[in-house]
């Protein structure tokens, strides 16, 4: 095979094979926030040759602190159409199709998920996330989840597991009820964080939230919305993690490069 120089570093850990197969996957992203977006680059820099991104949302100034696509030149853009430029900077060889629509059960056609290899769950809204969950599990997709990233600090309690073995997320927890409402009972991997709040947090709350509810317009709009905290080395860590649950799986199904263990 003809080895894309940019890729070179990493095929000499994964062999050509794996780099070749991962040249010829194609891996939806649900949600570019502060996972999903580093999810994304991570992925194209690790030679994925199909990736969509899909996201209703514009780039706001909150986002600047945790969202790889947000500077102040990109601030009233849609947040696919920036990310979809810096990924084909990245690999101009990828075939990069942005969606800046919201997911739900009623537009999933919209997506051809049925179409990828590989599906990335970064939703925060709850609704639509048990949608894609269902929808993705029942074409037989893999599926990679992400739970609640927000209101935590230490990237190194960020785990991986079943959802139904998950323990301490407060998110991953409604997923579950939320999933077993739905009759569901299927299995995929989520990525989460066993961090708990501690005390002093719990006693700033109420002081916090007063300084929250400043923060409740976004590009002059008032949203309605409480503001959760959140910080970049934790939601960078998580997008991180799943692509590299993505790229792991892809190269166990071959021998990589002797003195390393692809498998999951």
């Amino acid at each position: 095979m003809t080895v894309n120089p940019a890729f070179q570093r990493l095929i000499l850990l994964t062999g050509p094979e794996a780099a070749q197969a991962l040249e010829k996957s194609r891996v939806i992203v649900v949600g570019i926030g502060g996972v999903g977006s580093w999810c994304a680059e991570a992925l194209v820099r690790s030679g994925i040759g199909k990736i969509s991104i899909v996201d209703s949302d514009n780039v706001c100034v909150s986002n600047i602190n945790r969202q790889i696509q947000a500077l102040e030149t990109t601030v009233g853009r849609l947040k696919t159409e920036v990310l979809e430029e810096r990924l084909k900077e990245i690999n101009p060889l990828c075939e990069v199709s942005s969606f800046p629509r919201l997911f739900s059960k009623e537009t999933a056609g919209v997506f051809d998920i049925s179409g990828a290899d590989y599906v990335i769950d970064a939703i925060d809204t709850l609704e639509y996330k048990l949608d894609l969950i269902e929808i993705a599990v029942s074409a037989g997709k893999k599926l990679y989840s992400s739970m609640g990233m927000a209101k935590k600090l230490d990237p190194a309690l960020i785990k991986t597991a079943d959802i139904w073995e998950t323990r301490g997320c407060p998110l991953a927890r409604l997923v579950r009820q939320g999933l077993r409402k739905r009759g569901f009972s299927g299995n995929f991997t989520a990525v989460y964080s066993a961090e708990i709040e501690n005390k002093s947090q719990s006693t700033q709350r109420s002081a916090m939230l007063r300084i929250a509810s400043s923060f409740t317009e976004e590009n002059g709009k008032n949203t309605g919305k409480m503001p959760i905290g959140s910080a970049v080395p934790v939601t960078a860590t998580a997008g991180m993690i799943l692509a590299s649950l993505v790229i792991r799986d892809v190269c166990a199904r071959f021998e990589a490069a002797p003195g390393v263990h692809c498998e999951q």
